[in-house]
């Protein structure tokens, strides 16, 4: 280990490294140069303190800065090993999503392009499954610089978020009740969805009867069912809740309010094959934007979030190392269908 420590001490001459970028300069020049190959085990905490006189707490944290840019890992009793030797790395994410939804794809898409290449973004999806969220969570936790997760907003997903370091952890998408040192970037439906129902209540209030298409069983978001609720008994529309499309059902005058992508491209399909006009005979609104809404049946009208937007607040975020409570508004595309 001569070398290695050669290479953090020859840092020592210039004043301006501290002594904590000293050991992490040192540790990747080692690399760099092959002094430190993967799989190598580094020197124990207790050595570095010996060899170095450097204070325990400073060589931890340079382990735990190497650590968050996926370089080295601590295996238990067994002491800190180099795990990947792309020394280019800035910092290692784990972002944790429900699943690979077109809408979700606009996010990441945006928030790789923003973070850049100096990141390494490591993506799981949890699929609004529990035992699924804690295995991820349980073999992702301690292993990343930053966590970007999508929580599944319920209280035993509260308790087990609050593991991790706040200045660690971004909550995005569905918005979860967690202490105010933490940061997130969320969305809020109940509120936002009725107050757009609003702005839309004289086209809405064309048709005889307005279906929303909603099931407990999905990652459906319960605001929207409740905004649906209030509504439509607030305006005294004929409203009713459906737990899915029923193919070949659907009914002229109805104005159809669709979550599900699978259940919107049925309904525009049967639409097609009744001779349907959509924003005529048939309304539809549906729930998060795409580009193939824009164009489908003369355009879909969307109420959506901007995950765009979502995902450049939050690759700033990380940049940037700060801390924010955001809520990002929904709003509406207005669009042939309605």
């Amino acid at each position: 280990m001569d070398k290695l420590f050669h290479k953090i001490i020859e840092l020592k001459d210039e004043s301006i490294h501290s002594k904590h970028e000293q050991l992490v300069n040192g540790i990747i020049n080692a690399i760099n140069d092959s002094i430190l190959n993967k799989g190598d085990r580094l020197p124990s905490i207790n050595k570095m303190v010996n060899e170095l006189g450097y204070a325990r707490k400073t060589i931890v944290r340079a382990y735990e800065d190497l650590k968050s840019r996926g370089l080295i890992e601590s295996k238990n009793f067994k002491g800190y090993y180099v795990l990947n030797t792309n020394t280019k790395v800035k910092l290692k994410v784990a972002l944790l999503l429900y699943a690979f939804h077109s809408f979700q794809e606009d996010f990441y898409n945006k928030f790789r392009k923003e973070l850049g290449e100096k990141y390494h973004i490591d993506v799981f999806f949890h699929h609004n499954n529990i035992d699924i969220f804690k295995n991820i969570v349980n073999s992702i936790f301690g292993k990343y610089g930053m966590y970007v997760i999508a929580p599944i907003p319920i209280a035993e997903v509260q308790n087990i978020l609050k593991r991790f370091s706040p200045k660690k952890l971004l909550i995005i998408d569905r918005y979860i009740e967690l202490p105010n040192e933490f940061s997130y970037i969320s969305q809020e439906f109940e509120m936002a969805t009725f107050l757009l129902l609003e702005e839309l209540l004289p086209a809405i209030q064309k048709y005889n009867e307005m279906i929303l298409l909603y099931t407990d069983k999905a990652d459906f978001p319960v605001g929207i069912k409740n905004a649906f609720e209030r509504f439509t008994r607030i305006y005294k529309i004929n409203g009713k809740i459906e737990k899915e499309y029923e193919q070949d059902l659907v009914k002229a005058n109805t104005l159809y309010f669709t979550i599900r992508d699978s259940d919107l491209w049925l309904l525009l399909r049967d639409c097609k094959n009744k001779n349907y006009s959509v924003g005529k005979d048939v309304g539809v609104i549906a729930h998060n934007e795409n580009t193939i809404k824009e164009i489908i049946s003369g355009g879909i009208t969307t109420i959506s979030t901007d995950f765009k937007k979502m995902g450049f607040e939050a690759a700033q975020l990380i940049k940037n190392q700060s801390k924010t409570h955001k809520i990002i508004s929904l709003e509406i595309k207005r669009r042939n269908s309605l």
